[in-house]
This record gives C-alpha cells, structure tokens and sequence, in this order.
C-alpha cells in the first residue's frame, strides 16, 4: 500500500522515462527564453484532488499558482507548490506529507528554481535546485533528516528549454492537444535529482468523463513507463485533461497488480 501511494504523489507531477540524453546537448545550444504563447493557467489558480486506492479516500492533492508574481534571475516568475499527503487512517499506518514547488518563468515557463520536501514515514529530504540560464549550469543542495544545513552542492551542465517536474507539468499543459495525432508521443526533456530524462506521454485522443462536477469533454494520455513492480501493463496509468485552453488536470486512474486507483 506505501509503495502505491509514493508511486501515485509522483504521478500527480509527472511520470518519467530515462533514455540517452547526449543529442539534446547538441541540438540545443544556447537560446533566448522561447515565448510560449498558450498560458495554461493564471495566477491564484487552485485546485483539489482527492487520491483514493479502490473505494477508499487515502489522501488529498492541491496544485497551487501563488497570486503575485515573483522576480527571479531578473525575470518575472510563477510561483507553483503541489502537495500530496495522506489522511485518515492511512496516515496512522503509510503517513505521507509531500511538497514539491518551483518559481518558472512566465514567458518561456522554464524553471529558475525547484524544491522538494519530503516527509515519507521517518523518511525526511529537502532538495533545492537552482537554473543559471546564463552559464546552462545547474546546482543541487540536498538535506536530510538528521542534517544540520544543506551537504556540499552538485553541479550539471544542463541544455536550453529542460524541465524539471513542475515546469514540465505547466508545459505540457500549455501544448496545443488539436495538433497531435492518436498515438503520437509527446516528450519533453527534463531533470530530476541527479540524473536528465525525457518525459514521454502518448495522446490518446479526446473523450467525454464524468467528474465530481459534472460530465467534462477531455484529452486523454498515458505516460510511457519504465519497467515497475507497481503497474500493470501497457496504458495502466491513464489521465484526463480538460478539452480546452486551460488544460485543468481532471483525473488519473492506475491499474495495479493488486487494485487500482488514482485520484481526481
């Protein structure tokens, strides 16, 4: 159940395939902050989630843009947290209070700064990573449960236009779904602790879901997963955007070996 639930909080920001990055290096030398013209989402956007495994509520999710902007490497920036935890009963036996947040950039939504404070049993890491677009270079601290300060940081070169979890989420929202075809896979280059991947997700076309607020016509994708002892098989995780400028994450449901849930 613990491990479902770690795997689910994961999937609320995104779910990610490692494969060679070594041509993103080469086909992306250095670039001005790309306009993205399509903003999915404005400041003071809220939204709650309920996450639940088979008929049971086991947790709830929030995804938050902060109402002011900010200013950050001298450019304008969204705030965005997300958090995910456990409630009820649940929190007595798998107690899971997760938070990752970012400040990206409102013109290109690039990131210029990540966080992560996790809080996973007696389990405890804060991660903070820092975008020097100037230099392409990036810089990891990381504290854990028993440590005073941040360890000694870790540095990457890193190439234009990576993501890390929460920027990538915003621009994947911010894509225009009409233009791809059924099937075409969707990837976007992106970092996550020490290591550079690309986010793969496949389109699976548009369809009309029932929410908690109504029937809503939505984009449906699956993203392309690594080998895993969690789910199962091919599509076992699906999710549910709104079908139109916005995008708003409505659902996603994950076939498991044992049960399946999701949140929405």
């Amino acid at each position: 159940m613990r491990v479902f639930i770690i795997a689910l909080l994961i999937l609320v920001s995104n779910t990610l395939k490692c494969q060679d990055y070594d041509d993103y290096f080469s086909a992306n030398p250095k670039a001005d902050f790309p306009v993205v013209e399509n903003r999915p989402f404005d400041f003071g956007e809220e939204i709650q989630y309920k996450i639940y495994y088979g008929f049971f509520t086991i947790g709830k999710g929030q995804f938050k843009v902060h109402k002011n902007p900010f200013k950050v490497n001298k450019r304008g920036a969204y705030k965005i947290d997300v958090r995910a935890k456990t409630t009820g009963m649940v929190d007595w036996v798998a107690k899971i209070d997760d938070q990752w947040g970012g400040y990206i950039d409102t013109t290109s939504l690039v990131p210029h700064q990540a966080y992560r404070i996790i809080k996973e049993g007696n389990y405890r890491k804060t991660e903070v990573v820092n975008y020097d677009h100037n230099s392409q270079m990036l810089e990891v601290k990381t504290k854990g449960k028993n440590d005073a300060d941040f360890k000694e940081p870790m540095y990457y070169e890193f190439p234009q236009q990576v993501r890390d979890l929460i920027s990538g989420f915003a621009y994947f929202r911010s894509l225009d779904f009409n233009k791809i075809k059924v099937r075409d896979t969707i990837t976007i280059p992106a970092f996550f602790e020490d290591t550079f991947y690309k986010l793969q997700v496949v389109y699976l076309g548009k369809e009309t879901i029932d929410t908690p607020v109504g029937k809503i016509r939505a984009h449906k994708v699956t993203p392309v997963m690594p080998d895993n002892k969690i789910f199962d098989g091919e599509d076992s995780v699906l999710a549910w955007f709104s079908d139109d400028k916005n995008k708003i994450p409505l659902k996603i449901n994950a076939k498991l070996y044992v049960g399946s849930g999701g949140l929405e």
